[in-house]
């Protein structure tokens, strides 16, 4: 009995010590995850990079560096000068990932914490270069252009440093106190020069309508002279006697008016009395 207890408990020890020595020499690579070797016997980071599932190791010999290799965001600040000498708050919106081919030699050169040595230098040293061309009107105006500048500029830089850059693009440009005041007083004098400029047509075409006008009476009365140099007086009496027809009808139409005519015999006048109806 004591050694069947004897063989099992030694049976169990060898299977504990088994189980431990296998633990020791497996790891497993989740998704979206990389792996890059390091062998103390064989100088340091290997070449090769495993990708995900179980993979075997010398444990003490070999150490296994886990990397993710998703796609991952990255604001960058930076306070700048403009070509004009002002100043800009920009931030920098940065979508990177490393290239899963070169990460031995990136975590040889850069070590694990690679995003933060490279990505805010390269950030502040592209926006600065490329924001200095620009004045602080052309920033707004030309927006898209300044970001297409900046990406394709950092895209450059992060491949000297193993990285790959999905997108980069512009998510906040403000100016200083001073230039937004100056911005607004130049609008609100861009908007009084525009009003002068409508009062300035206005009154053009109140001339021009005055002219017109005028040129139109100048017309009408040398078209009258005319007619009174061939017909003598008979314009006049033709004139006359439309603007006493005009007279009557309207004094027809009221109430208190009353038409007295003439004598029988037409030695009279005939008279028209305004009654009061009060």
């Amino acid at each position: 009995m004591d050694r069947a207890l004897r063989s099992i408990g030694t049976m169990s020890g060898a299977l504990a010590v088994g189980a431990f020595t296998v633990n020791s020499c497996l790891y497993n690579v989740d998704g979206g995850e990389r792996v890059v070797l390091f062998d103390t016997l064989r100088g340091g980071i290997l070449k090769d990079v495993r990708g995900e599932g179980t993979h075997f190791m010398i444990p003490v010999i070999q150490r296994p560096i886990i990397l993710d290799v998703r796609t991952k965001p990255r604001e960058i600040p930076s306070v700048t000068g403009t070509k004009d000498l002002q100043m800009v708050n920009i931030k920098l919106r940065v979508l990177w990932r490393p290239v899963e081919n070169e990460l031995p030699q990136l975590v040889r050169e850069l070590g694990t914490d690679f995003d933060e040595r490279v990505l805010p230098s390269i950030g502040n040293e592209v926006l600065k270069s490329v924001v200095a061309q620009y004045n602080a009107e052309e920033l707004l105006s030309k927006r898209a252009e300044v970001s297409s500048r900046i990406k394709e500029e950092m895209m450059k830089r992060a491949r000297h440093f193993h990285l790959t850059l999905d997108d980069v693009a512009i998510t906040h440009l403000t100016f200083g106190r001073e230039f937004m005041r100056a911005i607004e007083s130049k609008q609100v004098a861009s908007q009084e020069a525009e009003r002068q400029q409508w009062v300035v047509k206005k009154a053009e075409q109140e001339r021009q309508a005055v002219v017109t006008r005028a040129e139109g009476e100048a017309e009408a009365a040398g078209i009258i002279t005319a007619a009174m140099e061939k017909t003598g007086n008979a314009i006049i009496e033709v004139r006359r006697i439309d603007a006493a027809k005009e007279i009557a009808a309207k004094l027809a139409n009221g109430r208190n008016i009353v038409y007295l005519p003439s004598q029988q015999n037409g030695s009279g006048s005939n008279m028209l009395l305004g009654i009061d109806t009060k």
